[in-house]
């Protein structure tokens, strides 16, 4: 086992370079005349062996702003760890300064005064430079993409993920897993990977559905640094809960544990010495999996967009989680001796588009991308007079205006938005573009639905998606946050058993409880139902957004939680 004190130091090694740096006090111009590439990008590495990971970078080729969450709740034995702290609390466990680049990078408080001090973070031309960088140091270092790749944008809507696909061959990828890049429907997924991808797609837990045999490529095996690695991938497991089962009926998947264990003992007994997990299992899964499976060293998580700035060592396995949104790159160094892993040290990267310049090769490849779309996505259709954002176990004020807009255009009482982790921000006085809005709706079931449900339904819907999220037992957490809710409040007790969580419904209209007898009026999108119907709801927020003139979407407490 590997000394866990060898892990925090490395972690104590990034944070003096943070504070000798001082981020805390600077203007955005000091910011980027003293912090400089070489800083962020960090020295050569150690060991033999250099992993790069990527993940849920859900097609945003640009500079983003993405505030991260105020809320998210740990249940049962991740209550109060990693990744489940925020804020203050994440500060402290961490060693962070307040007002810090660091602070504005993983935190949410202060994060328009700090956007503003140290700007957008990510682009695809930025993580070239990166790359490029860690390559220059170590030319056979393995760069890994966690999956969420090819949906999110509106350029990768409208090519059904080819843009993405074009940039990750370019960007020298050497494997990845998936999750919404299913949503592109299984005869796509087969096309991109049997033609146009220049790297395996891994999924160990992707079966056929009929003949329960292997779908995908479970594992990669490469020969890097005089040392043999086993790359296995993860897909999000619960695609047929989560999405709609009908876009990829072939395919079948789930943890499957035993499935798993079983493609660790046999790389092991091919002779590999480092066996890696590509996961997009979501960060508590994967602890649990880190228990349960051994063999594994290094879990490269993703799904659930965490950024966290140590590795979490489970047993004898680390787990690695690199945020999303092109924020972060991790970069991981493996010493490998005597046909094990004997020591890691890891950078989590943070990807300031203001220090890191960007690549001019893969500039011009996003720019080529882009064109035929550019005077589309650059329409103006408002303004914001607040932060715009969608992160977090609850509302956030992107996922009202999204409500509002279900409310208004579609003429109902209640509206459900789905809990998607996905969708960058909009700072407050900015312009709302239309790129802007795709960037929180752009998929291919977008329809925005009318139906009526009965008082009993909605919290039924509710405390179905309330288990999905807090069920104590990780493998039974199937879903992204709580669905976003309009024109509705409600009581949630997080620590409750299933069926028990969700009390005191309110129609905000009138303040009356809400009647499980009376059938209300719901409008919503992204339903996993075929044949739904109803106009893509982008048209629907864009109207919306067109009749107010310029939004103003202070977050709100129509939802109270408890038990925590």
């Amino acid at each position: 086992m590997i000394p866990r004190r060898q892990f925090i130091q490395a972690g104590l090694a990034a944070s003096a370079l943070w504070g000798a740096s001082g981020f805390g006090s600077w203007s955005r111009l000091a910011a980027q005349q003293r912090l400089t590439q070489d800083d962020l990008i960090g020295p050569a590495g150690t060991g033999n062996l250099t992993l790069i990971h990527i993940t849920d970078i859900h097609a945003q080729t640009q500079p983003v702003w993405f505030r991260e969450p105020e809320i998210n709740l740990g249940v049962g034995e991740a209550a109060g760890i990693p990744p489940h702290l925020t804020g203050a609390e994440f500060r402290a466990a961490f060693g962070i300064e307040k007002g810090s680049a660091l602070d504005y990078a993983l935190t949410y408080e202060d994060f328009v005064a700090l956007g503003r001090e140290y700007g957008q973070m990510g682009g695809l031309d930025r993580i070239a430079t990166v790359v490029k960088a860690i390559r220059a140091d170590r030319p056979d270092a393995l760069l890994l993409d966690g999956g969420d790749t090819w949906q999110g944008s509106l350029p990768a809507l409208r090519t059904a993920g080819q843009d993405m696909v074009d940039l990750f061959n370019a960007l020298g990828v050497d494997a990845m897993t998936a999750h919404w890049e299913f949503t592109l429907g299984s005869d796509r997924v087969r096309e991109i990977v049997e033609t146009q991808l220049a790297f395996p797609f891994l999924g160990a837990n992707i079966f056929d559905a009929e003949w329960d045999e292997p779908a995908f490529e479970p594992v990669a095996v490469f020969e890097r640094g005089g040392t043999k690695v086993a790359v296995i991938g993860q897909a999000f497991p619960y695609l047929p809960v989560a999405n709609p089962r009908w876009l990829f009926p072939e395919y079948s998947f789930g943890i499957r544990e035993e499935r798993l264990a079983a493609v660790v003992s046999e790389a092991r007994a091919g002779g590999a010495e480092v066996v890696v997990l590509l996961s997009h299992n979501g960060f508590d899964v994967d602890r649990k999996i880190a228990r349960n499976v051994p063999g594994i060293d290094v879990i490269l998580t993703g799904h659930t967009h965490d950024a966290i700035p140590e590795p979490v060592q489970v047993g004898e396995t680390f787990l690695i989680a690199s945020g999303s949104h092109g924020k972060f790159v991790s970069r991981i160094d493996l010493d490998v001796r005597d046909g094990r892993m004997q020591g890691l040290a890891h950078r989590l990267i943070p990807v300031f588009s203001d220090v890191i310049a960007p690549d001019p090769e893969m500039a011009a490849l996003v720019e080529a991308t882009r064109a035929p779309f550019a005077e589309e996505m650059a329409e103006a259709l408002g303004t914001t007079e607040s932060l715009l954002y969608r992160r977090g176990n609850f509302n956030g004020t992107w996922d009202d205006v999204i409500c509002d807009a279900l409310l208004s255009q579609r003429d109902a009482e209640i509206a459900l938005s789905p809990g998607f982790r996905w969708g960058a921000s909009v700072m407050p006085g900015e312009t709302i573009t239309r790129e802007d809005v795709f960037n929180v709706t752009a998929m291919s079931y977008p329809a925005a639905y009318r139906t009526e449900m009965t008082g009993e339904m909605l919290k039924i819907v509710l405390e179905d998606v309330a288990d999905n999220l807090f069920n104590p037992d990780p493998y039974y957490q199937q879903g992204g946050d709580m669905v976003r809710v309009g024109g509705l409040g409600y009581r949630i007790d997080v620590g409750a058993p299933m069926g028990s969580r969700i009390s005191d419904l309110v129609l905000l209209s009138s303040g009356e409880p809400i009647d499980p007898a009376r059938a209300y009026a719901v409008a919503g999108w992204a339903s996993v139902n075929e044949g739904t119907e109803g106009p893509p709801i982008w048209e629907v927020v864009e109207a919306h957004i067109r009749s107010q003139g310029t939004v103003r979407a202070e977050p709100r407490s129509h939802v109270t939680v408890t038990g925590i």
